[in-house]
C-alpha cells in the first residue's frame, strides 16, 4: 500500500522535500491540498505539478527526469515548416484562455477521459486573471481550431496541455509560443514528462536535481506579470 504525506487544505501552502517523491509511481510526491492560485504558484516554484482523475484526491508529482526544452535547442521537422509557410491559421495570445481549457479537456480519439476537471479549470482561470497562466491559440475562419496553455514562473514557461481540431493548429501554435519566449529571453520550457510527441520538437530528460538547479536561477527572475499579446514581428519571422 502506497504511503503519502497529507497536505492540510486549512493551512498555507507546504510541500514535502521533492527528493521524497516516490520512484513507482514516478514523483508521485503528496496528496491533498488546495487547488488556487497560491498552492498552484508555489507548487510550480517548487518543481511540482498536480495530475488526477475525477474522483481521485489531489495528487502533486515532481518526476525525475523531467521533460524540459531549452528555446535555442527547439526543432522544427520539415514537414511543419511547410504547414507554417502556408500560413493556414491566426495565431494570437490570451484572447480565449477559458475556451482553449475547454479543448484541451475534451474527449479525444484514443479517450473519453480528461485530467482537467472543474476544479482544475477554475485554479488556473484564477491564475490566467491574475496574469500567470497563459494561452495560446489557433483560428481558422474564425474558429478555435487549436491551442495550448501553461504558467509563466519568472523565465521559466510550464506547458500543460493542448489539443487540435485542424492538422497542426496546436504544433503552430507551439513554435509561435517558443519563438516569442525566445525574444522575451525565457530559458527553458518545463515538459513535466516525456513524450515522443515533445522529443520531435528538441524536448529532452534533465534529471530532477538539474532542473531545480533551473529553477533557482530563472523562476525569480522579474518579468512582466500580465495577459500576453503575440508580437507582430514574430508572426512575420516564425520561420
Amino acid at each position: 500500500m502506497i504511503e503519502l504525506p497529507w497536505l492540510n487544505p486549512e493551512q498555507p501552502p507546504y510541500f514535502p522535500p521533492v527528493t521524497e517523491a516516490l520512484a513507482d509511481p514516478q514523483g508521485l510526491l503528496a496528496f491533498g491540498g488546495q487547488l488556487n492560485a497560491q498552492w498552484l504558484l508555489t507548487s510550480y516554484h517548487q518543481g511540482i505539478f498536480p495530475w488526477f482523475n475525477p474522483g481521485e484526491p489531489i495528487l502533486w508529482w515532481s518526476p525525475d527526469p523531467r521533460m524540459v526544452i531549452f528555446p535555442e535547442h527547439f526543432k522544427i521537422r520539415r514537414s511543419l515548416k511547410k504547414t507554417l509557410r502556408k500560413q493556414p491559421f491566426e495565431i494570437t495570445f490570451d484572447t480565449a484562455f477559458a475556451e482553449v481549457l475547454n479543448g484541451c479537456a475534451a474527449a479525444r480519439n484514443y479517450t473519453d477521459e480528461t485530467w482537467i476537471t472543474e476544479e482544475m479549470r477554475s485554479a488556473y482561470q484564477e491564475l490566467h486573471q491574475m496574469g500567470h497562466a497563459h494561452s495560446v491559440e489557433a483560428w481558422q475562419d474564425g474558429k478555435l481550431v487549436g491551442g495550448l496553455y501553461g504558467v509563466a514562473i519568472g523565465r521559466i514557461f510550464c506547458g500543460e496541455s493542448m489539443f487540435a481540431r485542424a492538422t497542426d493548429a496546436s504544433k503552430v501554435a507551439f513554435v509561435h509560443l517558443i519563438q516569442q519566449l525566445k525574444a522575451w529571453q525565457f530559458e527553458l520550457i518545463d515538459c513535466q514528462v516525456y513524450s515522443d510527441h515533445l522529443a520531435s520538437f528538441g524536448a529532452e530528460e534533465v534529471d530532477r536535481a538539474c532542473f531545480l538547479d533551473y529553477l533557482k536561477q530563472y523562476a525569480t527572475a522579474a518579468m512582466p506579470v500580465g495577459h500576453w499579446s503575440l508580437e507582430q514581428r514574430i508572426k512575420e519571422t516564425v520561420l
